[in-house]
């Protein structure tokens, strides 16, 4: 069997500088931002750099605790790119300290947006969903991951793809940003016990190799299934928790509330 590239090809580090420096732009900013809308919440700031970290973790090269090519190791980097950094950037509310930052026009237009038949069709829990688990059919039981392994660009695309829909199930699930169409908290916790579900039912299927979308040797195969396994319950666990934690039952309509 062959191995599976964890870098993309080219010298050390090359393909990783862009999306660093995205990483450290989008840190500063937020820095910048949170300065000059004091007071903000600290515990905000606080997982929004935690999810900036975690991706810069994820993506610098070196850091991983796995062998170049070692399929484990790209089974933690999409754990942390696709579910642990997303959910601390979702609970850092970038949205609101945005709006917070913007005239009042501005933050009507972005009420607007919102709340219009794009933003809701591309926020229903069936189309959240289909994003973030579909993206793992996809890649494992595809040839997929084989092609992203030969194709830098596609392989970035991949990692984007996986931050987008994991920062949009965060944000639905449990984000503190405005969600004018967030069904209610049952709804969200139906959704989260699917997604439990289906990353377990994935890495099950993983683990025996029925899955037929990699060639690696059983060993990394079975641990990358591990990691999947208890790797996606302990993320969902926290958002879990994160929904719990900000639940108002008093204030259900302040998901479609903007800062003032």
């Amino acid at each position: 069997m062959t191995g599976f590239a964890h870098e993309a090809p080219g010298p050390p580090g090359t393909g990783a500088v862009v999306p660093l420096l995205v990483v450290a732009v989008a840190a500063g900013g937020y820095v910048v931002l949170a300065v000059r809308a004091r007071p903000w919440n600290a515990w905000r700031g606080t997982a929004f750099l935690a999810g900036c970290a975690v991706l810069a973790i994820a993506l610098a090269p070196g850091l991983s605790p796995y062998p170049a090519g070692d399929f484990r190791g790209h089974m933690l980097e999409h754990l942390l790119v696709g579910m642990v950094a997303p959910t601390c950037l979702a609970l850092g509310a970038p949205m609101s300290l945005a709006l917070r930052n913007v005239p009042v026009r501005r933050r009507r237009l972005a009420a607007a947006v919102l709340r219009s038949r794009g933003v809701r069709v591309l926020t229903h829990p069936a189309t959240v969903l289909t994003l973030t688990v579909g993206g793992l059919v996809a890649l494992y039981a595809t040839p997929l991951a084989v092609f992203v392994d030969d194709h830098p660009a596609v392989h970035h695309l991949v990692h984007v793809h996986f931050l987008v829909s994991g920062y949009l199930f965060a944000w639905l699930v449990a984000g503190p940003d405005p969600a004018p169409h967030r069904p209610g908290v049952r709804a969200r916790l139906v959704l989260l016990g699917v997604a439990i579900a289906a990353h377990s039912v994935l890495s099950q299927l993983m683990y025996t190799g029925v899955l037929g979308g990699t060639d690696v040797p059983v060993a990394e195969l079975r641990g990358a299934a591990t990691l999947m396994y208890y790797g996606g319950d302990l993320a969902e666990l926290a958002l879990a928790v994160a929904l719990v934690a900000t639940w108002r039952p008093l204030r259900r309509r302040s998901d479609a509330t903007f800062p003032t």
